[in-house]
């Protein structure tokens, strides 16, 4: 990838679009592979809704040799915690392979933190919910309990790599161009009430999820208190992680459809609920009592990744942009539209998500759509 003269200071360079971070993602649903290239000139079309100040990516498919190991990905800001983290990891797992990820020397970032990546097998044959739960549980004991050690990623033939610098930068140090991938996500960031900081960049992930969000949580003191009865620490100091381990918790645990999930992080407000059918109302209001402690307010528009999906939301009144796009078995998603021409030029359909309507595309051939109703 030829990103070096991209990324040099121009006068575009110095305009900003505060508060609007830039989000994007692909989806081959047939499960093709392309180059994390592509997603790279998603979100450097956006640059000007960042500052600098962080970027990064999450590509699926990219491990095929290690396609059936856990892979973790470790940001250590002292190098004294790796000693720690792997001793920690003889409890539980076999290591097929411990490496540093490779990354390229660029002069503009200057510093960086070292960052390790893992192929780990449990050591005990066990069923793949019990499985889940443990490197659940492992993620949160390292980042709760040994410092300088972040889990980056922890998911199957996927991983997360992002850092402090513009989206250019951060490709290029990590030779972005090498992988290929049937799923990518991308963002570019604006913090504005959390510091800016490598593992507090987007994407975030726990298992194979990965999120990159736009805006900001004003109700994660609730969000972060509600999780941490199930188990979920959040540790990276930024709004943003409350997302991803609220979707492990209501999918995977208490395995809810993305209909119904959709219902509560980005539920309608009560005057509107009104308008619904008798049975209607009386489902969302259930979900309000029940789940209203992982409602999710504030101005946002999210994009979420899994292993068999890619979906988008935005909050109750659409503060925030999202457009979505077709073209043949790809599926798109992006803060702007120039964003996703810049991965397909000419879209077979493109469209706009209405205010907190769930946009889903599903790795099963021709089972996809935009999600309209909340039913």
């Amino acid at each position: 990838m030829n990103c070096k003269n991209i990324y040099q200071c121009s006068d575009d360079r110095k305009f900003h679009i505060p508060s609007g971070c830039g989000i994007a993602g692909l989806f081959n649903k047939d499960g093709s592979p392309v180059s994390g290239e592509k997603i790279f000139r998603a979100i450097n079309s956006m640059k000007e809704r960042g500052n600098g100040l962080g970027s990064g990516y999450a590509g699926y498919g990219i491990y095929p040799d290690y396609r059936n190991d856990w892979c973790f990905h470790l940001l250590y800001s002292q190098a004294t915690a790796r000693d720690q983290v792997e001793q920690y990891f003889k409890t539980f797992f076999h290591v097929k392979l411990s490496e540093k990820i490779p990354t390229r020397k660029i002069k503009s970032i200057k510093n960086p933190p070292l960052l390790w990546r893992y192929f780990l097998q449990t050591k005990n044959s066990t069923p793949a919910e019990k499985e889940e739960n443990l490197i659940v549980s492992v993620c949160m004991w390292i980042n709760h309990n040994i410092q300088d050690a972040f889990v980056i990623s922890s998911g199957k033939d996927m991983g997360i790599f992002k850092g402090v610098g513009e989206p250019a930068e951060i490709a290029d140090f990590y030779r972005l161009e090498d992988y290929k991938g049937y799923l990518w996500t991308g963002h570019n960031r604006f913090p504005t009430n959390s510091v800016g900081w490598w593992g507090g960049a987007h994407p975030f992930g726990l298992l194979d999820w990965s999120v990159v969000h736009n805006g900001e949580i004003s109700s994660y003191g609730v969000n972060r208190r509600y999780l941490e009865n199930f188990g979920y620490y959040c540790c990276l100091f930024t709004d943003t992680e409350v997302i991803t381990y609220l979707f492990d918790l209501l999918v995977r645990k208490h395995n809810l459809s993305l209909d119904t999930i959709g219902n509560i992080i980005s539920a309608p407000f009560w005057i509107q609920i009104d308008n619904y059918s008798e049975q209607e109302r009386y489902l969302l209001k259930w979900l309000r009592i029940i789940y209203g402690p992982a409602l999710v307010n504030g101005p946002f528009s999210i994009i979420v990744a899994r292993g068999n999906f890619m979906l988008g939301i935005n909050d109750r009144i659409k503060l925030r942009p999202l457009v979505a796009a077709e073209k043949g078995n790809s599926f798109f998603l992006a803060s702007e539209e120039s964003a996703i021409v810049s991965m397909e030029k000419n879209p077979d359909n493109i469209w706009t998500p209405e205010a907190g309507a769930m946009t889903v595309g599903f790795f099963e051939k021709g089972n996809h759509g935009n999600s309209k109703n909340r039913t």
